[in-house]
């Protein structure tokens, strides 16, 4: 494995870890990584909208253009798909925090 794919999956694990604790910027990263491909992930628009919504309600505007962005390649059942995604993201946090 180069290092250079070990520093990009070194960044995505600890972008997870943030949004792990609810943070919105890492949500924006994490957004980023499936609609690039980048970070070591394979490229997942489904994924990559659920990271934009939950950054989008986090406060981060540019995650509201990117999430409109994308969806137009999406179909209506695969951005339902996504928004159940982060649904449950937010459903299974909350649960973490209390």
């Amino acid at each position: 494995m180069g290092s250079s794919l070990k520093s990009a999956q070194f960044l995505f694990e600890s972008r997870i870890r943030d949004a792990l604790l609810g943070d919105p910027s890492a949500y924006y990263d994490l957004g980023v990584f499936y609609s690039t491909g980048s970070g070591g992930v394979t490229l997942d628009l489904i994924e990559a909208h659920k990271w934009f919504n939950l950054a989008a309600v986090g406060g981060v505007e540019a995650a509201q253009a990117c999430r409109a962005e994308i969806s137009e390649d999406m179909t209506a059942r695969e951005i339902a798909t996504a928004q159940g995604a982060a649904r449950a993201w937010i459903a299974q946090t909350m649960r973490r925090a209390a």
